[in-house]
């Protein structure tokens, strides 16, 4: 009998967009400032764009010096009758802020998707749950905080001025705004110049839940905005972005008796043992890099490679890198979105050539990116010395670079020669090594089998330049009271 030979399945993606007409943007966004949306007095307005098009999505007002006063001023005025309200009606509001979020999922993703660059699944299936998730965690703390402080007595900061990041606009926000509200503090936050449209949504889901006027208080902006903020009369500044401009700002609060917390910078390295399930360790490795287009300050960047099972991981790697899907951040199939910005997009494309200046092995994925927009193919490094540039400086792009070890502790070191220490991932099978190597790896969070897990009952934080103090769980509201004895 005569064989046929049957031709191989091809899988073919049909485009899957998700709809803009559930996300109407309104043509004009301003400054909430006292419970009300005001036009700046001495700020300009700008145009915020779409990175995966170009095109602008809506005008929106930045912040002048006397509108971060004025912002400062309202927060001023509702926080006495803030800390006075009882702890169970705080959590009621934050609550009400969670719920409403929920309410607003769809248009809170697809607007982050839009003003952000990243794909719709992950704006859909992470950050708007998870700035829920943050909200109502806290708001079951707020009448609570006796056992998170083991029963020491505590008091409110006051006034914390918040300048929060592009990569995560939404669940920045919630990081910072739900731990501050619930410990009686107001709040002055300023969203990243990039990306401030999920911020002022969650601006009108403060006025829909009646927070006090004042409580609240949201201020887009540039640079110089923030620099305003954090040199203003706030009582604590929490900044999440870049170590160089956390230098700056702490040491512009040197003295002055405020508090801070930074969360900064990482160059977090994922570590995978002979002994790790390889297939399940590659889906980490891609959830750890190309998860948001790398812009992410935990992102695995530096890949380590046990050496007996270099070569096949890097195999396995390569072949999954191949099959991402890079393009319209809105289709629900797309892995890969859109860089922010072309200022970032430069940054990644000069790193990338200095590391091939430097020596070391490029392999890009080949795939045809849009014309319009900030685009970069998911981009793999080999043979990366220690001191190359891409394996020490942060990229904060679609980048990996691959080192090799032998021993776990040769797997420690290197992983520990960094200026950085905000995450690691460590893939074994070996329970006892998996502890041993976390236990000396000096980074803030260490995910055992697995990467880019969070859960708003835990802490999240770094060491050296990555920063100090912890968001998230009962260690994210230390920071915003002064405690007694």
């Amino acid at each position: 009998m005569a064989t046929v030979e049957r031709a191989a399945l091809r899988w073919d993606y049909a485009p899957a967009p998700e709809s803009r007409d559930a996300a109407p943007l309104k043509p004009r966004y301003d400054l909430f400032i006292g419970g009300s949306f005001v036009a700046p007095t001495d700020g300009t307005v700008v145009e915020t764009r779409n990175p995966a098009t170009e095109e602008t999505l809506a005008e929106v007002a930045f912040a002048g010096p006397g509108d971060v006063a004025a912002a400062v001023d309202a927060a001023r005025g509702a926080a006495d009758g803030w800390a006075a309200l009882p702890a169970l009606e705080r959590g009621k509001y934050l609550f009400r802020i969670a719920r409403l979020i929920q309410e607003r999922a769809r248009e809170l993703a697809i607007v982050e998707t839009l003003d952000g660059g990243k794909p719709i699944r992950e704006s859909r299936d992470v950050d708007v749950p998870l700035a829920a998730a943050h909200f109502f965690s806290y708001a079951g703390w707020a009448d609570k905080l006796q056992y998170a402080f083991g029963g020491r007595a505590y008091e409110p900061r006051g006034v914390v001025g918040q300048v929060v990041p592009w990569n995560f606009p939404l669940l920045m926000a919630a990081w910072k705004l739900a731990p501050a509200l619930a410990t009686g503090n107001t709040a002055v936050l300023k969203p990243a110049e990039t990306t401030p449209l999920t911020a002022l949504l969650l601006a009108e889901i403060v006025q829909e839940a009646g927070l006090p006027d004042g409580v609240v208080n949201i201020i887009p902006g540039d640079g110089s905005a923030g620099a305003a903020l954090v040199r203003s009369e706030v009582d604590k500044v929490a900044f999440t972005g870049s170590t160089a401009v956390g230098k700056e700002i702490q040491r512009a609060l040197a003295g002055t008796g405020r508090g801070l917390t930074l969360e900064l910078g990482g160059k977090s390295a994922n570590i995978v043992f002979e002994d790790a399930a390889l297939d399940q360790a590659v889906e980490g490795i891609i959830e750890g890099i190309f998860f948001n287009q790398g812009h992410v300050c935990c992102a695995g960047s530096r890949l380590l490679l046990q050496e007996s099972v270099a070569e096949e991981v890097v195999r396995k790697l390569w072949a999954r890198m191949e099959r991402l899907r890079v393009g319209d951040p809105l289709d629900k199939n797309t892995d890969v979105g859109a860089i922010n910005s072309a200022e970032q997009l430069a940054r990644i494309t000069e790193m990338v050539e200095a590391g091939e200046q430097q020596g070391a092995v490029r392999r890009s994925v080949t795939c045809a990116l849009p014309d319009a927009g900030y685009w970069f193919p998911p981009t793999m490094f080999l043979d990366v010395a220690p001191a190359n540039r891409i394996a020490v400086e942060e990229i904060f792009g679609p980048v990996v670079s691959v080192t090799t070890f032998r021993s776990p502790a040769e797997a420690v070191e290197r992983a520990n020669n960094s200026a950085y220490g905000l995450a690691a991932g460590v893939w074994t099978d070996n329970g006892a090594k998996a502890f041993e190597v976390a236990s000396k790896l000096r980074a803030g969070v260490v995910w055992q089998n697995t990467y880019n897990k969070f859960d708003p009952t835990a802490a999240f934080g770094g060491y050296k330049e990555s920063g100090f103090g912890r968001e998230g769980g009962p260690a994210g509201l230390a920071p915003y009271v002064r405690l007694g004895g």
